[in-house]
């Protein structure tokens, strides 16, 4: 079995094709937990399938849910360079699906390199830390901004431990 899956948000859309292309099923699954498993625990899924989604915001989360199912061999697709969906002229969630599926059963699927679990984990803090070094960068110069607008001159350089002890007096 091939199955196509379009990540939403809030939903999935599926799409399943047997070896010849003959749409066997598809639906719209709610992106909970237990729908999800729910349709991969039908009875034509079972043995483990072929599984393409593509690249988006969503992904993480349902391939660490279908990649804990023995037997499914999931492969994430590269949007960019899935040209016969983004080039469509009819685009909906079911026809998405669709071609998916058919793309992975014909070998067509451009694939995306999917990290192991603790690569994922690194590069999510690594992530996390330049966001909160552009945050801090983003206050330190509305600091100096509001500074600058009210003509304070600070005679310490910017936010050593001085220059912190004359903002502190500036508030008194």
């Amino acid at each position: 079995m091939f199955v196509g899956l379009d990540l939403h948000k809030n939903y999935i859309q599926a799409a399943v094709v047997d070896d010849n292309g003959k749409l066997l099923k598809e639906k719209r699954i709610p992106n909970g937990d237990r729908e999800i498993l729910s349709f991969f625990e039908d009875e034509m899924l079972r043995d483990g399938s072929d599984i393409v989604m593509e690249s988006s915001s969503t992904w993480y989360h349902v391939y660490d849910l279908l990649s804990r199912a023995q037997g499914n061999h999931i492969i994430l697709s590269n949007p960019i360079k899935t040209k016969a969906i983004a080039s469509a002229r009819v685009k909906t969630d079911r026809l998405d699906a669709r071609v998916l599926a058919n793309l992975l059963r014909g070998g067509y699927i451009p694939e995306c390199y999917i990290p192991s679990r603790e690569v994922l984990g690194l590069r999510e803090m690594v992530r996390y830390r330049a966001s909160l070094v552009r945050a801090r960068t983003r206050i330190k110069n509305k600091v100096h901004s509001i500074l600058l607008m009210n003509g304070v001159e600070v005679e310490h350089g910017p936010f050593t431990k001085e220059f912190i002890e004359e903002l502190r007096k500036l508030n008194d």
